[in-house]
């Protein structure tokens, strides 16, 4: 899968392990890397449903449009996806298996 990222600076940083490091701290930098290389080893977003680990899920409310995988609790990596227009079902939904690329939004705790 193509992974592309909401602006430059977030480019840099997630490309980086030190600059991750810096931001994330280790662990939360270990995992976000990994996330990333699963993510970017996969055909289409379908594949994420294959991995429990993931939660891949579709966020709802203001984050429509966007989704998250699980990064260290509370943490998630937010992502959209990276087609114009999204390719969606027969009745609308997102069409996983159509998703070929994303764009990283960020790394935070939406649950507050």
């Amino acid at each position: 899968m193509d992974i592309l990222f909401k602006n430059k600076k977030l480019r840099k940083t997630f490309n980086s392990f030190d600059s991750l490091k810096k931001e994330y701290g280790h662990k939360q930098a270990k995992k976000i890397r990994m996330r990333l290389d699963q993510l970017q080893a996969m055909s289409n977003l379908s594949k994420a449903k294959q991995f429990p680990q993931f939660r891949c899920h579709e966020l709802k409310g203001k984050r429509k449009g966007q989704l998250a995988v699980d990064l260290d609790q509370p943490y998630r990596l937010i992502f959209s996806v990276a087609h114009d227009p999204p390719p969606n079902k027969e009745d609308g939904g997102l069409d996983w298996s159509r998703v070929e690329a994303i764009q990283i939004e960020g790394v935070e705790d939406y649950h507050d």
